[in-house]
């Protein structure tokens, strides 16, 4: 059983994630007159504001802005304009936007004159609540003199002008659009006021203003050009001036005439020079190195003879050549003759002549190298001064070579400019007489033939839808933020149990319980016939083990619990035989319903055995249903609730009668009702339709659930019958048994 009921509670939360598009419908079938009377007061509202509204003309021109104009000379260098970027028709998209061509505008068609743009007349239409602010403001500026006073000038007439054409000038800015033509050079310029001809000639003015303005502006650069180069080609004349004149001074002073060749010459002489020094150098190195070596001291002539620059000279080799003949010659002669031999003579006298021959030689030798070397030691000298004399004369060529070209620099820049400055003056000057616009007007506004706004179709039209989409949020909302208990599908899907009956409201005095013998009364048959489908469902339910003892409880008082357990009572009572016990020994009501007196002993005396039950029990003589009503307030009530004569008093009134109908007290407000149900075989829930937090009927319910006690459904108590039938909650409920409407009970009550 336990589980039964854990199970229920886990697919309550399992299905409060899953959007339940049906309830959603149902909730807004239950509001639907609501909602429909809302859309359409909304919209009669709208309907009434937009039929009063002054209807707009909007008259549209049509400008081609040129990416690339049509010109002589170079137009774009003298402005600075780039054509062909992207920024260029965002600039002109913001001149054709701008307060100049408004303010132009204004000033050529006088409209601060027209009654439209007059600010006079704007302020005479003010409304009135503005009108009430300018007066509340006077008022208090008079009855508050403690306040700091703004001295009041009385304005001029032109400075009435200039604000009359100023109004004027944002008013035209307000009501213009530019909107270019995507992809495209083309952009659509639209004035919206309430005179169609008026905003055609206004969009047609506005064009020409535009290109007018191109056209004046260019003719301003190009005169600003004009007068700037007249006044640059002045200085750029003088400063050439200078600059040729200080360039022939140089000339006249170093008496040059080609000093590029001069240069040039001196380049080559000293290249020479350097070359010639050079060689020399080396030839000295050499010479110097010959020399050391012969002239060493005391160094012999055969010493000498070894030195390989003396061995190598040809002539000391063609004397060693004779020398070594003559030397074969004698050693042959000796082995054939002696040494006083005549030839043998000769033949030695030969090869001492060869001897000192070659002693001579190598002496002339040396002699000459010392005189080469000290000759290039000259020579060397001789060249050092001279290049030395020619890289002085070459640097005074360069430094002269260097300040010709800063002077001829100068006048090479100078002249440069003077040239460039004096052809752009002559394109200025031709360009000053050729006029091209940069805009045409493609399509002339004409004045148009219907109001461009307010469409008050399409205005009404989304008044209704939203008027009805508001209608449906704050049904919904309510819906959300509606707590109570209403309908079947709410005890189903946020209680989580099952719906035993339901008790129809039923028209009575306020503050007032209702008629205790309501039942019985034929003109209220409806809530007659609700009880004893309470009274069926619940025998129904537990046909295979009648519940013979039923607990009614609710969560909080002023639920209707005591009503529905005298009721249930008296359609039990009409089968069988029936006691109504009262267990709420805190505040009694069974007592006060069937007016028993004060002393009359009930449940409370019985348990405590100051009286015996027979004493306790009262029979109602219309509905023979017996009454044990809560007698003697105890103070300790749940005590004796939990006591075993308690349960000893259940199981005596089982042996007597066929059913028990238990009043108890709401279970959020004491526990008595929990003690209660241990002796009860079944348990119904009364819930006050539309009153009752779910969250505190779920935190009763809950409370039985944690003793594991059955719950066998909940009653739906004070159900307007009406309120149902327009939202469709219960149409037709009770008309399929053959009653009509509850209207009848309506008109009894």
């Amino acid at each position: 059983m336990v589980n039964t009921q854990n199970d229920k509670l886990e697919a309550k939360l399992f299905d409060s994630d899953i959007i339940d598009f049906g309830q959603y419908l149902q909730t807004i079938k239950r509001y639907f007159w609501r909602i429909a009377g809302l859309a359409i007061f909304l919209t009669l509202l709208v309907s009434l504001i937009v039929l009063s509204l002054t209807p707009i003309y909007s008259a549209k021109v049509t400008l081609l802005i040129e990416s690339e104009q049509a010109n002589v000379l170079s137009i774009e260098e003298v402005y600075g304009i780039d054509s062909s970027r992207k920024e260029y028709f965002e600039t002109q998209y913001e001149i054709l936007r701008s307060r100049q061509i408004a303010q132009r505008v204004v000033e050529r068609m006088q409209l601060h004159e027209h009654p439209m743009f007059n600010r006079d007349v704007f302020e005479a239409n003010k409304g009135a609540f503005d009108s009430f602010m300018d007066e509340l403001k006077l008022t208090l500026k008079s009855a508050l003199p403690f306040l700091p006073q703004t001295p009041t000038i009385s304005p001029s007439e032109d400075d009435i002008l200039l604000a009359n054409k100023a109004f004027a000038t944002t008013l035209l800015l307000q009501n213009t659009r530019v909107v270019p033509v995507k992809n495209t050079q083309v952009v659509e310029v639209f004035i919206e006021t309430p005179d169609a001809k008026l905003s055609a000639d206004i969009a047609n003015t506005v064009a020409d203003i535009y290109i007018e303005s191109y056209l004046e502006a260019k003719l301003e650069m190009t005169e600003k050009a004009t007068a700037w180069l007249n006044n640059s080609l002045q200085g750029l004349r003088t400063k050439l001036s200078e600059a040729e004149g200080k360039l022939a001074d140089f000339y006249e002073q170093e008496q040059l005439v080609d000093i590029d060749g001069v240069v040039g010459l001196a380049s080559e002489e000293l290249q020479q020079l350097s070359d010639q020094l050079l060689d020399a150098e080396v030839a000295l190195q050499r010479s110097q190195s010959i020399y050391d070596q012969v002239n060493r001291q005391g160094a012999s002539i055969n010493e000498l003879s070894s030195v390989p620059e003396v061995l190598n000279h040809p002539s000391i080799q063609s004397v060693k050549r004779e020398e070594v003949i003559a030397q074969s010659k004698v050693s042959e002669l000796r082995e054939v003759y002696g040494p006083k031999h005549p030839v043998m003579i000769a033949a030695n006298a030969e090869l001492s002549s060869i001897q000192g021959s070659l002693s001579q030689q190598i002496a002339n030798l040396v002699s000459g190298i010392t005189n080469e070397y000290r000759t290039t030691q000259t020579k060397v000298r001789a060249l050092r001064r001279e290049v030395e004399e020619a890289k002085a004369e070459f640097r005074k060529l360069s430094s002269l070579e260097s300040t010709r070209r800063t002077l001829q620099r100068d006048v090479d820049i100078n002249q440069q400019l003077y040239d460039s400055f004096f052809t752009r003056l002559k394109e200025t000057d031709q360009l000053g007489g050729f006029e091209s616009a940069n805009a045409r007007v493609l399509d002339s506004a004409v004045p148009p033939i219907a109001p461009a706004k307010p469409n008050k179709l399409l205005i009404i039209a989304a008044a209704m839808f939203l008027s009805t989409g508001l209608g449906v949020f704050l049904a919904l909302s309510l819906e959300a933020l509606s707590r109570g208990i209403r309908s079947t599908d709410d005890v189903e899907r946020k209680l989580s149990q099952r719906m035993l009956g339901l008790i129809p409201w039923q028209a009575h005095k306020k503050h007032e319980n209702l008629s205790l013998r309501h039942f019985f009364d034929p003109n209220h048959h409806i809530f007659s016939e609700s009880v004893r489908t309470l009274r069926t469902s619940l025998q129904l339910l537990n046909i295979d083990k009648p519940s013979q003892t039923i607990l009614v409880t609710s969560s909080v008082p002023k639920e209707g619990k005591s009503t529905v357990s005298v009721n249930l009572a008296f359609a039990l009572g009409q089968l069988s035989k029936v006691l109504l016990l009262d267990t709420d020994l805190r505040k009694p009501s069974l007592g006060r319903l069937f007016e028993l007196p004060g002393f009359q002993p009930g449940l409370a005396n019985v348990i405590s055995g100051s009286h015996s039950l027979e004493e306790c029990i009262v029979c109602d003589q219309q509905s023979k249903v017996d009454i044990l009503s809560a007698g003697t307030l105890p103070p300790n009530p749940q005590e004796l609730l939990a006591s075993q004569k308690f349960a000893e008093l259940m199981q005596t009134l089982r042996d007597k009668y066929d059913y028990i109908v238990v009043d108890s007290a709401p279970t959020q407000a004491v526990s008595d009702a929990i003690v209660v149900s241990k002796q009860c075989d079944s348990l119904i829930y009364v819930v006050k339709a539309d009153s009752t937090s779910d969250k505190i009927i779920n935190n009763g319910l809950s409370r039985f659930v944690e003793i594991g006690h059955r719950i066998d459904g909940v009653v739906l108590n004070q159900v307007d019958l009406k309120k149902a039938q327009r939202t469709g909650e219960y149409s037709g409920y009770y008309d399929q048994y053959g009653y009509n409407s509850y209207q009848a009970d309506d008109k009894t009550s």
